[in-house]
Order: C-alpha cells, then structure tokens, then sequence
C-alpha cells in the first residue's frame, strides 16, 4: 500500500483513492480546445499509479503521446460526505506538488469514441507526488505559482488563482458526489502549457514556497 509523509512529521498516511480535477484552469481548458466547465471536472486515478519525486515515470509501450501536467495537490484528514465550505477547508491536512501524467494520444480516442479515460490517466507512475506540507505549517494564499520545467526549459508557470474552482470548492463538491477518507489525495487541474516528454527527460515541478519534486521518463 503507499504511504505519504508529511514533511518534518514521523506521521504517514495510507493512501485511499486519488480524485482528479480537469480543466480546472481556463487557459488550458481552451489550449486542448474544451469549454470551460461550470462544474469540476472529476475522474480517477488508482493509487497504484502513485509514485514519488526520485522515481521513474515508465513510458508505456502502447502509447507515442504522453504529456505532462503539474499540479496542487491536496491530502484530506479525516472522512467528510456533503461537506459545506467550512467542513472541507478543515478536512484538508496539506498540500503537495504532483504530476498527473497523460497519454493524450489515448485520451483524444477515447473521447473521440465517448469512452471513459481511464486507461490514458490511470496507467502505472501516471500519478508523481512530492513530500507533503502540513496546513499548520504552511498556509496556502494561492499566489503561489505552480511552474514546471522540461530539460530545464519552463514549460507551465501560472498563479494558483488562476484555477476556475479552489480547493476547498473542490473538496466540497467531490464530498458530494463521494465520501472522501483520510488519505484520499485530490489532484486540483493544471494550468496552460502542458506539452509531450520523452524518454530520457528530466522534469521538475515546483509549487513556490510549498514543495518540489523531480523525476525522468524512462
């Protein structure tokens, strides 16, 4: 089962499932040419898909498209169900930079054909996480920038408060659709800028002030 730390804490939590957000920022939602939704975009994730800033992500074989998308992340405390502002901002137990990686090849036919995602998000190091930071410790402003970078090249760098929804609109309404657990991780969209890596590539990510995390594509 995987685990996440939370920095300068012994406390590891067991991670449940792993919701994920879409087009939750309108410059990217317009660069894959979507509307802009009223709602949260949600699909998930398998927590086997977790891996941590060090490791590999692996290219998969049935793919020639696989993209990257940076992200805040959120890591939720304690169950909620139809949970209201309050109750969502205080489930939330910290934050993270992750990666939620994307065969669009896969996706782009599968949507052509109205199939669910799953297979072009849910495969095997699709889901890159960095060390967690603990909402005591760090309070979240969203003037943070989430930026990205590609061999060194920045390829994403946008304001938190850009995303269409915040994260505790997000929780609120996933607790809606879904009970959400204590290791649950939540996945908030990433904004414009997304593009193809390849294997051999080093790609870093970064939410300022918050958390880092490194990783290559084999």
């Amino acid at each position: 089962m995987k685990a996440i730390t939370i920095k300068d804490s012994n406390k590891k939590i067991n991670v449940g499932k792993i919701v994920c957000v879409g087009r939750n920022y309108a410059e990217h939602a317009q660069e894959l040419g979507n509307e802009i939704p009223e709602k949260p975009v949600v699909f998930l994730k398998p927590a086997s898909a977790l891996i941590y800033s060090g490791d590999s992500i692996v290219y998969p074989s049935f793919s020639e498209e696989m993209h990257h998308e940076a992200e805040l992340v959120i890591l939720i405390g304690k169950t909620i169900k139809d949970a209201d502002k309050t109750e969502s901002a205080n489930a939330i137990i910290g934050y993270g930079v992750g990666l939620d990686m994307t065969l669009r090849d896969i996706q782009s036919n599968l949507k052509k054909k109205g199939h669910p995602w799953t297979i072009a998000k849910g495969f095997d190091t699709s889901a890159v996480i960095s060390d967690f930071v603990s909402v005591d410790d760090f309070k979240l402003t969203l003037d943070e920038e989430i930026i990205l970078s590609v061999n060194s090249n920045v390829r994403q760098k946008a304001k938190l408060k850009k995303m269409i929804f915040s994260p505790v609109d997000i929780v609120s309404y996933i607790s809606s659709l879904m009970t959400l657990e204590e290791g649950d991780l939540i996945y908030t969209g990433t904004p414009a800028g997304v593009g193809q890596v390849a294997k051999g590539d080093k790609i870093h990510a970064e939410i300022t002030g918050l958390a880092t995390l490194d990783c290559s594509v084999q």
